[in-house]
């Protein structure tokens, strides 16, 4: 690969580029559906190429091909060059770097079985058993099972004299079980709480899914004769697979820096967390800590390096339930903005990214993508037992499912997948028909108790949206069990 790397970065530079980098990439995908006793579909994509990104007088150029030809790689990086020079013409100031080390390096996912090399016929025969287990369920009539595996495998380079590989695997296995009352014609859904993951194979072999697979299907049927819940204010008790999506939309989406400065807007709007509100907005009670990571173990938007180059980290976004920080890339930090409100807020001086650098493929330009969010675990010793045991009056969801949020990412309202009343400390039985609404501010100031970190779990998405084109990003966000006093509870049905 060397010889096509460096083919890209001397053509730039001995055409005016100041600075210049090169992706090469394989992206390959597997999906495997199947619903009761027979396969759905079964796909299998491959896709392969190389993209260039040169800098040239303050102005980014961009091109890319399928084509891996030392030639063509040649041509693409003068077709970018002269894409730079026509953007001069709407660049408002001109780009600035964050500086960065190089490195010659390469980092693997950590798996220990590499998905795309064990056989379809044993996935499928598990996700037919798993139909089969589920349906086993008097009243269960319909079970639907996937697996889904992803794998990029990058090679970066850049004028500034890194080289890097990076290989990067992640997987999915889920089912949802369709319960029915014939008399009353209802039916109930109940979707399996597993998120996926950056791992291998033994993420399958590790998710239990047969066992799980009568457990799941027990519950679809009870939520057919759940009470409906009495809307008004309750105590909410939020399970990791149902509160990494309000983290993912509450924190991740107005904590990304282009967002706040009205640069972004596609797919989730722009932000609530304006820059002025650094280090003085009480975004949450005392107890919240809000950390982004792109190296925790597992985690979807886990790597060793972003698309800019930039070794990975982490770092506070939310800090003992302030704001102060957000996402960025090398060519935000420099932006006046930013460098601005963190000296007004009496904030460090921060010179350099984030590594949130993301492009979902070798045709599509990087920039500014979420990184693992994750709400810190309590500081005492708290088990979700102790939590159940201490709320009074109050609702334990479980599992993510609808939500809808505002433009700025303030106003919101999520449902879950199954909902249990609390009653003097005691789950007393199922719930449905639940929504929770709240504003980001008052929710997360809302929260008065975090359990431990054994209780801790992580959750995220394949399909995080940004940008025009539309591009998709993998992301995790971990937490632990937490309680949140006084929320507003809806009765989906009695709204309007």
């Amino acid at each position: 690969m060397r010889g096509f790397l460096d083919s890209a970065l001397n053509t730039a530079t001995s055409n005016g580029a100041s600075y210049a980098d090169i992706r090469i990439s394989r992206h390959k995908n597997q999906s495997i559906r199947t619903r009761e006793n027979r396969v759905d579909r079964i796909s299998n994509s491959e896709s392969y190429g190389f993209g260039v990104r040169v800098l040239v007088d303050g102005t980014w150029g961009f091109a890319a091909s399928h084509r891996l030809t030392k030639n063509n790689v040649a041509k693409i990086t003068r077709r970018a060059l002269e894409i730079a020079q026509a953007n001069k013409v709407a660049q408002r100031l001109p780009i600035e770097l964050a500086a960065v080390e190089s490195y010659e390096d390469e980092w693997l996912s950590p798996i220990e079985k590499d998905p795309f090399q064990v056989p379809i016929d044993e996935k499928i025969d598990l996700l037919l058993t798993v139909n089969a287990e589920a349906l086993k369920i008097d009243g269960a009539k319909y079970c639907s099972s996937s697996m889904l595996f992803m794998n990029e495998e990058k090679h970066f380079a850049s004028t500034e004299g890194s080289y890097i590989f990076q290989n990067i695997h992640r997987a999915w296995p889920s089912f949802t079980v369709t319960a029915i009352d014939m008399q009353r014609g209802e039916f109930e859904t109940r979707s399996l709480d597993v998120s996926p993951m950056g791992s291998g194979y033994e993420y399958v072999d590790q998710s239990n899914l047969i066992e799980q697979a009568p457990v799941i299907a027990a519950e679809a049927v009870q939520k057919l004769t759940a009470k409906s819940v009495e809307p008004g204010p309750k105590d909410l008790i939020l399970h990791p697979s149902h509160l990494w999506l309000t983290i993912h939309e509450s924190v991740g989406h107005p904590t990304e820096l282009d967002r706040a400065l009205g640069y972004e807007a596609n797919y989730a709007g722009t932000s609530f967390l304006t820059v002025d509100k650094m280090g003085k907005l009480k975004f949450g009670s005392d107890i919240v800590n809000f950390v982004a990571d792109k190296t925790i173990d597992n985690g979807l938007a886990t790597c060793g390096y972003d698309d800019d180059g930039v070794k990975t980290t982490e770092w506070h976004l939310v800090k003992d339930g302030i704001f102060i920080d957000y996402q960025t890339t090398r060519d935000q930090v420099h932006w006046d903005e930013y460098r601005n409100a963190r000296k007004s807020a009496g904030l460090p001086e921060v010179n350099h990214s984030y590594g949130c650098s993301y492009g979902d493929s070798w045709s599509s330009i990087p920039f500014q993508r979420m990184p693992n969010i994750h709400l810190e675990p309590g500081k005492e010793s708290l088990t979700l037992d102790d939590l159940i045991a201490d709320t009074e009056d109050g609702i334990y969801i479980v599992g993510d499912a609808s939500y809808s949020i505002d433009q700025q990412r303030y106003n919101f309202q999520f449902s879950g997948q199954s909902f249990f009343e609390i009653k003097k400390g005691k789950i007393v039985g199922m719930l449905k028909d639940v929504a929770y609404q709240a504003n980001t501010q008052e929710f997360w100031n809302s929260c008065d108790a975090i359990c431990d970190e054994r209780s801790w779990e992580l959750g995220g998405s394949y399909y995080d949206g940004k940008g025009q084109p539309g591009q998709s990003n993998a992301v995790s966000h971990g937490c632990s069990p937490a309680r949140f006093r006084k929320v507003n509870v809806l009765n989906t049905q009695k709204q309007i």
